[in-house]
């Protein structure tokens, strides 16, 4: 029996044939299920890509600004940069002749007050000297009047003359005193 059903199984259905109808079930149902893909799952999936697009691109596109943004912003701090150094170095040099300024002038004031002290000083010692002048004179003629009158063996008590002998005797010294000089 067992020979006969593989005989008769053997004669009815070819394993290598498959059926027909399986075909055809095999075929619509991969026909349904495409048609969902494709209405369904196809979109789901270009709307996912096209929003991962968006996203990279305006990240991108973000990444960029910025980086343009970042480099701008660079740009500006080393001019900024250039501009301070070049201020920096024009208050040092408006310091400099500042101080050059301010020393000329406290040497031109030094000078001015030495020239001053030293005027000062000259007209001390005039006046210092034609104190010791006029002095000299007085006690040189009250001296020279005394030794005159014992000279002379007469009191020379007459102010008149005694200052006449006393200026007489005073200019001889002097005209003497510039001749040797010269």
């Amino acid at each position: 029996m067992n020979q006969a059903m593989i005989l008769a199984a053997a004669e009815g259905a070819n394993p290598l044939i498959p059926n027909v109808w399986e075909i055809l079930v095999t075929l619509i149902g991969f026909a349904i299920l495409m048609y969902i893909v494709a209405k369904f799952v196809v979109p789901a999936f270009e709307k996912t890509f096209a929003e991962r697009t968006e996203a990279i691109e305006g990240g991108i596109a973000k990444a960029e600004a910025a980086q343009a943004e970042a480099s701008a912003a660079l740009d500006e701090y080393k001019q900024q940069l250039t501009d301070a150094r070049a201020e920096a170095n024009r208050i040092r040099e408006d310091a400099r002749a500042e101080g050059a300024q301010i020393l000329a002038e406290l040497k031109e004031k030094a000078q001015a007050e030495a020239a001053r002290i030293s005027e000062q000083a000259q007209v001390q010692i005039d006046a210092e000297r034609q104190a010791a002048v006029t002095s000299l004179r007085s006690e040189v003629g009250s001296l020279a009047t005394e030794l005159a009158g014992k000279i002379v063996g007469e009191a020379l008590n007459d102010d008149a003359r005694s200052a006449r002998v006393v200026d007489r005797f005073l200019a001889d010294l002097e005209s003497q005193s510039a001749g040797a000089a010269k």
